[in-house]
């Protein structure tokens, strides 16, 4: 009896021993998955950091060649005025652009700490996939508030005016729950389903009326869904979704008409660049006329001093 105790107590010590390994496992990987996210953000930091203090070089010394204006003579200005275009143009395509490319992003992250504003994503993916699944663990994901199956689609062969016509007739009667439905003569069917229909049974219906009609079965179909979820967690569904294999056909919602008017608004890369070409000749005018700017200064600052004595 004894000895059946010491087995039992061992086996528990085992198995109690097993799990905390496991667990300490778990936390190991998470924390380290943690720190290489932290380290990826930090990089995208120090890249932006790095990318100003270049151009900033670029500047200083297109400002110090515009300060060597006492040893040049007039013709060679020019010359000094088109350098500096140039390698200001040169410091906004390599240093500037890609940060300027990334303002529209980093717009929307204010929009996506606002704990109210919630995104609206449309799904179009596989009918092999498994759809309670996919729900299920969408659904499970921290701020996503539904998913809902909304339609489906058939892509068949080209249709002729009379098998055009013939579907357009027919596709209405094949189940009750179908709404709305488009039928293009490329062979494309898109049907719109009652919300809260069970997608299995929309494709069930089309599959076994094909079958009875054609004699053949239906070999792909893809399922269309919505997925309303917080903007805070619109990084992680998509995350999630492109593991799948899926990626969003529209996103609506803060997040989206931010980066969306951000972009109206931004110059185009060309005209960024140039711009960038203005103030590398702006920073070598500043040089040109440093002295006369530092004794302008210098006049205006005794001017305030004596007008506060007064």
């Amino acid at each position: 009896m004894l000895y059946e105790n010491k087995i039992n107590l061992n086996t528990l010590i085992f198995i109690l021993s097993k799990d905390i390994l496991i667990t300490n496992f778990i936390i190991y990987y998470n924390l380290k998955i943690n720190i290489i996210l932290l380290a990826c953000e930090f990089m995208d930091f120090l890249t932006f950091i790095v990318y100003i203090v270049l151009f900033v070089i670029l500047m200083i010394f297109v400002f110090s060649i515009g300060m060597l204006k006492p040893f040049m003579r007039k013709k060679e200005m020019a010359l000094v005025l088109i350098s500096a275009f140039f390698i200001g143009s040169l410091g906004g395509a390599f240093f500037l652009s890609p940060i300027y490319d990334d303002v529209p992003e980093m717009m929307s992250n204010f929009e996506k700490v606002v704990p109210s504003n919630e995104e609206t994503m449309d799904l179009m993916f596989s009918s092999s996939l498994d759809i309670d699944e996919l729900e299920k663990n969408l659904t499970e994901t921290e701020g996503v508030e539904s998913f809902t199956t909304t339609g489906i689609t058939f892509q068949m062969w080209r249709f002729d005016d009379n098998e055009y016509a013939y579907f357009q007739s027919v596709i209405p009667n094949i189940d009750s729950h179908y709404e709305n439905f488009t039928v293009n003569q490329s062979g494309k069917i898109d049907i719109d389903i009652e919300r809260g229909y069970d997608t299995s049974s929309a494709l069930k219906s089309f599959s076994d009326w094909y079958t009875e009609v054609y004699g053949g079965s239906i070999s792909y179909a893809q399922i269309q869904a919505e997925v309303v979820l917080k903007s805070s967690a619109l990084d992680t569904v998509e995350e999630n979704l492109l593991a799948r294999g899926i990626v969003a056909t529209n996103i609506e919602g803060p997040v989206q008409d931010s980066i969306e008017n951000t972009n109206s608004s931004m110059l185009s890369n060309t005209e960024f660049i140039l711009c960038s070409g203005v103030v590398g000749v702006i920073v070598s005018i500043c040089g040109v006329y440093c002295d006369n700017i530092v004794v302008a200064f210098r006049k205006f600052k005794k001017f305030l001093n004596a007008k506060v004595k007064r």
